[in-house]
């Protein structure tokens, strides 16, 4: 420090100074220990604050740190125009909330009707700046405890045997806080634009910074790289005022209509294939960008030549070959004004320590981190990924990188973290069961998760000991059956149905005809091949196990099961006909239980005592402890009419006036149950 000993041994001041200096250095003070939280949500986007409203109601110790001022901060800039691609369906003709939630793709799941996002737009496609104020309202209206203005600028690990799960999560702010966490719930987004690395690379402008003014694209040649809803987004934006527009990608364009992926090419943003299509010069076409360079002449106008042309030439732009030079009707022959990139997204990796092995090294090793099928880090326990960033799982598969997906996802991981840190078993409902079909029903007619989340979510029915009863499980991830019993606390020692929701095997993709004459079934018989999106349910006499899983067919959501039963596909999405949807679900049903799911009435089960050896359930849980189905004067009526009952009233005035006209000569009395000739009489 540039000072003498006799002068430091001189002034006692500065002695008293240095030493303090030095104790606090050397033997920090036990105040400078980082504040620790259970939980540590990283983002405050949709992702973020829904895990927040979980930890919340659950009363659990939890902070989301947030580096802008608000939530939502994606979308005070993206999309670019504005527009969201999220539905934003604010009538079905239906009052069940559950039901509502499978077409309102923007809304979190909350307890507060009020914090529907139909109440913040009219708009089918709502603009976003709705998103952030309905975000906004979000967590200012549930009081979640949201740290706004705090950048985590590093994150790492600190091994203690007495943290719940080995270890601590260390993170540091930008201001160098630090903050303790036990469970640390990764919500940040994917927020990297994706970049390419050719040569002319650097004359590429940007989908997060190019102008979104029309006016700036008057007149021009424009080429976008890309070939999602952000280019198209962007095309659609200047259609009207350029030239042209050239579109490149290195695969061909996918639709979600035929994909049933909401992430490929949506209709609302496809402008740019009718005027390809029709001929209005704008065009698509396809090749490896990394095959490619940028060569800018004198005029500043932008040529496309190939990669090996350039590194051929000196560099400079008057010498290098161009591919219209070797085949004057080379398809880019033409001078481009401006080249846009917009090839999506990927998740911010910087922040991470290597000793998180949060990185993968797979097809999305720069996309999205490692992460299992129950979305935790496969290299740091306690460490889960959401929303957006844990689209790994089902990537084009199902909608988990989405709003209307992923706040399904979230609260399957919530629901796993309150058994393992609290011993709080997965929520389930028991029920007798002959109430099994009628508790499937609800499910497929109802659920958005199922129906939102299909081939990744499912339901499964726990049977109980000799099927007296069932356990329902809602909404458990299909890549982690085999782990059931450990994330649950559940048991499933006798058997167990999954309700899953899948499209025909054959009947998605890029490449297939969606729309083709017979696409649809409409036989029961004929329901395993159905196209469109419906229930299966697959029926295991034991759990499967780890390889059962991983070995299961291909395209297979699930394991070979036992049995199967598909429900028949249905236009209206409703699968409540009696003899087409119903009655084949009970006989499936029965023949795994081998036993009878039909609801009897008093008069049945008395018979059926007298006769049989085995009383259906129905009758033991009901008519043997004196409950059951009560008869009507007008259901009787009803049944007489419809001819599924005798009327014993007439037969018996009949009788009476025989008996009146011929004393001793009594009639044999009719049948007490009438045999059934239909699927319609067995309902």
């Amino acid at each position: 420090m540039g000072l003498s000993v006799a002068r430091l041994w001189g002034s006692p001041g500065l002695l008293l100074t240095v030493a303090l200096y030095l104790a606090h250095t050397l033997h920090p003070v036990q105040a400078s220990t980082p504040p620790h939280r259970d939980y540590c949500v990283l983002g405050a986007g949709p992702a973020g604050l829904q895990m927040a409203y979980f930890l919340q109601r659950a009363g659990r110790d939890y902070t989301v740190f947030e580096r802008a001022p608000g939530p939502g901060s994606f979308f005070t800039r993206y999309p670019r125009h504005r527009k969201l691609i999220s539905i934003n369906k604010r009538y079905t003709g239906r009052a069940n909330s559950e039901f509502n939630l499978r077409h309102d793709w923007n809304s979190l799941l909350s307890h507060d009707p009020r914090l529907l996002f139909r109440h913040y737009s009219p708009a089918y496609f709502p603009d976003a700046s709705d998103m952030v104020r309905y975000l906004g309202d979000f967590a200012a209206r549930l009081g979640l405890h949201v740290l706004y203005n705090t950048t985590i600028a590093h994150v790492t690990l600190n091994k203690d045997r007495q943290a719940w799960n080995g270890h601590y999560f260390i993170l540091t702010d930008q201001k160098g806080q630090p903050y303790q966490c036990s469970v640390l719930l990764v919500a940040t987004g994917l927020s990297v634009p994706n970049l390419v690395d050719f040569p002319g690379s650097e004359y590429v402008e940007g989908y997060e910074s190019v102008s979104v003014d029309p006016k700036d694209f008057v007149g021009q040649n424009v080429l976008i790289l890309g070939r999602g809803n952000s280019a198209f987004e962007t095309a659609e934006n200047i259609l009207g005022v350029t030239n042209f527009i050239h579109m490149l990608s290195r695969s061909r364009v996918r639709l979600s209509w035929a994909t049933h992926y909401v992430g490929d090419l949506r209709a609302i943003n496809n402008g740019l294939l009718d005027t390809y299509q029709l001929k209005s010069l704008d065009g698509l076409l396809e090749s490896d960008l990394t095959d490619l360079a940028i060569v800018k002449d004198r005029e500043g106008k932008f040529h496309i030549t190939l990669k090996f042309y350039w590194e051929e030439g000196n560099q400079h732009a008057d010498a290098i070959t161009l591919p219209q030079d070797d085949s004057d009707n080379f398809a880019m022959r033409v001078a481009y004004d401006r080249v846009i990139r917009c090839l999506g997204w990927n998740f911010d990796f910087s922040i991470f320590n290597k000793s998180l092995k949060l990185s993968s090294v797979g097809e999305f090793s720069k996309k999205y981190p490692l992460v299992r099928g129950s979305y935790e880090s496969k290299g740091s326990r306690g460490l889960f990924v959401l929303g957006t960033a844990s689209h790994s799982v089902d990537y084009r598969k199902s909608a988990g990188g989405f709003i209307h997906g992923f706040r399904y996802t979230v609260r399957a991981v919530h629901r796993l973290l309150e058994h393992r840190h609290h011993g709080i078993t997965w929520p389930s409902t028991e029920h007798p069961i002959t109430q099994l079909t009628s508790s499937i029903l609800r499910r497929v007619n109802e659920a958005s998760g199922l129906y939102q989340m299909f081939s990744v979510l499912a339901d499964v029915v726990l049977v109980k000991e000799n099927a007296t009863a069932f356990e329902y499980l809602e909404e458990f991830p299909t890549q982690v059956l085999a782990q059931l019993e450990t994330i649950t606390g559940k048991q499933a020692r006798h058997g167990l149905f999954v309700i899953n929701m899948e499209y025909g095997r054959n009947f998605s993709g890029p490449d297939k005809d969606v729309f083709f004459y017979d696409r649809s079934v409409g036989h029961t018989e004929d329901a395993w091949q159905s196209n469109f999106l419906h229930p299966v349910i697959y029926y295991y006499r034991h759990l499967p196990t780890e390889q059962d899983v991983r070995f299961r067919p291909a395209d297979w959501p699930l394991p070979r099961p036992t049995a199967i039963h598909h429900i028949v596909e249905d236009f209206l999405t409703d699968w409540t006909a009696p003899v087409g949807h119903i009655l084949p679900l009970r006989r499936f049903l029965e023949n795994c239980l081998d036993t009878d799911l039909r609801s009897f009435y008093a008069e049945s089960c008395f018979l059926f005592a007298l006769t049989r050896q085995k009383l259906p359930p129905f009758c033991q849980q009901g008519y043997l402890r004196t409950q059951g189905l009560v008869g009507t004067e007008s259901l009787r009526q009803h049944r007489v009419e419809s001819g599924a009952l005798q009327d014993h009233a007439a037969v018996d005035r009949h009788r009476e006036d025989s008996y009146h006209g011929r004393v001793g000569h009594p009639q044999a009395p009719g049948p007490l149950v009438q045999p059934l000739h239909s699927n319609k009489e067995e309902l």
